[in-house]
């Protein structure tokens, strides 16, 4: 359903209150150990958002978030959405230090966890965060390293001081009639969710997003999810991205539009991936092309029962490729955009800032109301030119005709070889055409004369790979200076990722260069 559907209610509240209503008891998550309708995320959500409510959260409140990617996630993530609070996901992969810098970047007031992550003993690892926390009284809370977070609530049984214990006891939550009157309160323009992104920066950037703009930029996810998976009904998808950055925010939120039930594991574990879409009949996954890799190449897969996701089986290791004419992926979700481009006014430019005709490749401007709001403490003048637009150093193309745009890599990912620009992406296209190329990475490494060299890191699909033949064949397809001159043989566990799932091609290079890849 459009977000135009929900008029002037494109908040998370009214597409809450829409799903219950008309979905009811379709699944909307599902994970190993339970099971949440669009019913029961109604019905939990507002318990816990009347515990919000009377302990003290409102409109504007950053309510941060540190769970790991299942219904108790979603749960709090609507409840906080229901009373008008921003949301700050956290990385359950965050280190101490880490947790204590987004706490403060942030100005998270409350933080709601469980008393355990997956291995992690939460208070254990708050303390670690917060020097003093030890010596804090519940409710609250003056830490210096984090100014304005004033309560933790833990969602178990905790003997910690510090602790709020989440009580759903009637004398502890408001009046549901308050919950119905702020949730009429919450509009469009409000702040909902800060996103942090991830990566190899030093700081995360928080990526602030209305209620307006996620609703809409969301709304398109249900039919690309059936395109995806030629499903005509229900599909049902396994979400392989956490839902503490874009990728999994843009799953349960775009869930909320359409029936689409959204399959998820507290880790990401091949194995037990395999084992959920089984038991689901799910219709394919949805995340990086690193995982599908994992899961092809578990010792289970061939054995297993995956007749509901074809495209698992046999479509491209990554979906963004389904369809694609020249080589290049559709480009996928930004952080900036939570996630979509529907209601985004996009813009190709050159190094002049001068639009570039269509088959031209240059840099991707966006704004308008698809666009974030801005970055967490950054004028806007930091984000935003002049005229609007943010640039997002995403360099991309469009064909006549066609709507969809084409990556072709970051500005900064280009290998820049003997004074040609040369694509990364592109040149992994070629090379997985071969069929003996089960993954490949291509980056620059330093090289005396040409400045750099273009380096191919595969992954064999096969037992035996003649890497000079493999050379010849990417020589048929590609101009001699994009193919590779220095191949590296390798397995899928030895290329770096990104917490997110991502290829690290900076890791990657420097394990190119100290010889540990070879």
């Amino acid at each position: 359903m459009p977000p135009a559907d929900i008029g002037s209610r494109a908040t998370v509240p009214a597409l809450l209150q829409r799903a219950a209503r008309e979905f009811g008891d379709d699944l909307y998550l599902v994970t190993p150990t339970d099971r949440l309708s669009h019913t029961e995320a109604d019905r939990r959500s507002a318990l816990a958002a009347r515990w919000l409510l009377r302990h003290g959260a409102g409109k504007g409140t950053r309510v941060g978030l540190f769970f790991t990617s299942d219904t108790e996630w979603a749960v709090w993530w609507l409840a906080a959405s229901r009373v008008g609070a921003v949301v700050v996901p956290l990385s359950t992969l965050y280190a101490p230090a880490e947790i204590a810098k987004v706490l403060r970047l942030a100005d998270v007031a409350v933080l709601v966890a469980p008393v355990r992550v997956l291995t992690i003993d939460v208070a254990e690892r708050f303390e670690a965060a917060l020097p003093g926390l030890a010596d804090q009284r519940a409710g609250d809370l003056c830490l210096p390293a984090a100014p304005y977070l004033r309560r933790i609530v833990l969602t178990g049984d905790s003997d910690r001081s510090w602790a709020t214990v989440w009580n759903a006891a009637s004398d502890a939550v408001a009046p549901a009639g308050l919950l119905a009157a702020v949730e009429d309160e919450v509009t469009p323009a409000d702040l909902a969710i800060m996103v942090h992104t991830s990566g190899s920066t030093a700081d995360p950037k928080g990526v602030l997003h209305t209620h307006g703009t996620l609703t809409r930029q969301t709304s398109t996810w249900p039919a690309a999810i059936r395109s995806l998976t030629g499903v005509q009904g229900v599909p049902r998808i396994l979400c392989a991205m956490p839902f503490f950055w874009i990728g999994g925010v843009l799953a349960t939120t775009g869930a909320l539009h359409e029936p689409v039930t959204v399959l998820v594991l507290p880790r990401l574990d091949a194995g037990a991936a395999l084992d959920l879409i089984e038991r689901e009949r799910g219709n394919g996954v949805v995340g990086w092309p690193a995982f599908t890799q994992r899961l092809r190449e578990h010792p289970s897969f061939a054995g297993r029962d995956l007749a509901a996701a074809p495209m698992l089986r046999d479509g491209p290791l990554d979906l963004a490729m389904n369809g694609v004419p020249d080589g290049y992926p559709v480009h996928r979700s930004m952080t900036e955009t939570a996630g979509g481009f529907a209601f985004t006014d996009t813009a190709i430019v050159d190094g002049e800032g001068r639009p570039v005709p269509d088959g031209d490749v240059g840099e991707l401007l966006i704004r308008g109301t698809g666009t974030m709001a801005g970055y967490n403490k950054r004028e806007r003048s930091e984000v935003f030119d002049q005229d609007g637009w943010y640039h997002t150093g995403d360099r991309v193309y469009r064909r006549p005709g066609d709507p969809r745009l084409f990556y072709v890599g970051r500005t900064s990912d280009l290998i820049k070889s003997s004074g040609a620009n040369v694509s990364p992406l592109e040149v992994e296209s070629a090379i997985e055409e071969s069929g003996e190329v089960a993954q490949c990475a291509v980056i620059g490494t330093d090289h005396p004369a040409r400045g750099e060299e273009v380096c191919a890191v595969i992954v064999p699909a096969v037992p035996e790979i003649d890497v000079d033949a493999l050379a010849a064949d990417t020589r048929r397809r590609l101009s001699a200076y994009k193919v590779p001159t220095r191949w590296v043989v390798t397995s899928s566990e030895r290329i770096p990722t990104l917490p997110s799932g991502k290829l690290d091609r900076r890791r990657l290079r420097a394990l190119v260069t100290d010889g540990t890849l070879k």
